[in-house]
């Protein structure tokens, strides 16, 4: 539950400002049909971060003691550097219409969030937790908890939201998990 609970919040908090969130609010603009749209961001991100866990979950089981450690902390910290970097739409692959709703926001969402930081935390999270499913599963529900109601209220929401306070906390957030895993605390982790 710990690592489904820790997964959940990280990606929730990292993923307000993100450039996946920029681009469920244009798919969401331009198809004006919110289910499609939510179901494409729901299979991509478990595809996603389903690839990403696993790697994270071999990455665990590979690498022990104090590297994993290093590795795990330093990751956290720079993480919570990225945190700070607001992201542009500019790196996201063209939304055609040809495909239709949900298919675009597939493909769209799959490859976007390649290589990027919520990716990148589920990649840690599974290495730190050694735990595929829950660690899958939370990554998710925070991409949906951070994803959805863009797509059903649209720019209204998403420009009253206080996006730096958001990113400092979420940098907060990543660099309290990477220090507490670089001194070997596990109580609350």
């Amino acid at each position: 539950m710990q690592a489904f609970l820790v997964s959940t919040g990280v990606v929730a908090m990292a993923e307000i400002g993100d450039k996946t969130q920029l681009l469920a609010l244009i798919l969401a603009a331009r198809f004006r049909r919110p289910l499609p749209v939510i179901a494409g961001i729901l299979i991509a991100t478990l595809l996603n971060h389903g690839v990403a866990g696993y790697v994270g979950t071999l990455a665990g089981a590979w690498l022990s003691g104090p590297w994993m450690r290093w590795i795990l902390g330093v990751s956290f910290i720079a993480m919570a550097g990225w945190a700070l970097i607001p992201d542009k739409l500019d790196d996201a692959p063209a939304t055609g219409e040809r495909f239709g709703a949900f298919l675009t926001t597939l493909i769209a969402f799959f490859f976007v969030e390649i290589g990027d930081k919520t990716q990148i935390a589920t990649v840690a999270l599974a290495a730190r937790y050694e735990a595929l499913v829950p660690v899958v599963l939370g990554t998710t529900f925070g991409m949906m908890l951070a994803n959805v109601p863009v797509v059903l209220l649209g720019g209204a929401a998403a420009d009253r939201l206080p996006l730096k306070l958001i990113r400092a906390l979420a940098a907060a957030l990543f660099a309290i998990l990477g220090i507490l895993i670089l001194v070997g605390f596990e109580g609350g982790l």
